[in-house]
């Protein structure tokens, strides 16, 4: 990844609804880049709902270790501007596209959309990839990530169809666990549960998206 001299790297989490896990991939990818030793910022852009920055909060509470810099901002522009300080820029944008959507992919290294197996969750999101395209984003910059998995067969079915409609799908899932949303609820990531299975899944999920920036 690129150091502060030459910009942090910049990985956006975005989509078309709510509730499809982009705070949760953003939280597990900035604990792991953490870890690791890298300097990381969340940029949360939903102001309405913050979710990060009161996640963050959670974990400065709670004590959690690596610390983790979270901070909300207003416009994709204010976000940006923070790409000199850090090595990795993680941007967890509002849950509709828009004009600063298309700005944001514009300067991200990587653009994950998390979505669910549902079908009703499947097409807006291909389709917000579709119009990101057609606004000039490389479809090498844009992957999909399958999250709230209930069997391996709606795993499947999910891969299938995004890779249909012409896109790379990252390697593993996260499963609909509630020990997920329990760690979350005590500022912790979803490779910070009390289980090695379940931390080991997500840290798949995690290392996939890792290994395509380089």
């Amino acid at each position: 990844m690129s150091g502060p001299d030459s910009g942090a790297t910049v990985i956006a989490f975005v989509s078309q609804k709510g509730g499809v896990g982009k705070s949760t991939l953003s939280r597990g990818l900035a604990r792991e880049a953490a870890k690791s030793g890298l300097a990381v910022k969340i940029a949360d852009l939903d102001t309405q709902q913050g979710t990060s920055v009161e996640w963050h909060r959670r974990r400065l509470d709670e004590g959690v270790e690596p610390i983790i810099s979270v901070e909300g901002f207003k416009t994709a522009d204010q976000a940006l501007a923070q790409v000199n300080r850090y090595d990795l820029l993680i941007i967890d944008a509002p849950a509709r596209a828009s004009e600063g959507t298309q700005k944001i992919a514009q300067r991200a290294a990587l653009v994950v959309q998390p979505t669910n197996p549902a079908l009703d969750d499947l097409g807006p999101a291909v389709r917000l990839f579709h119009e990101l395209t057609k606004a000039g984003i490389p479809k090498s910059r844009l992957v999909f990530a399958i999250n709230h998995v209930l069997t391996d067969a709606e795993e499947i079915a999910a891969r299938e169809y995004l890779t249909e409609a012409g896109y790379e799908v990252l390697k593993g899932y996260l499963p609909s666990k509630t020990s997920y949303r329990d760690a979350q609820n005590h500022g912790r990531s979803v490779t910070e549960t009390r289980y090695d299975a379940l931390n080991s899944k997500a840290d798949g999920l995690i290392q996939s998206l890792i290994n395509l920036v380089g």
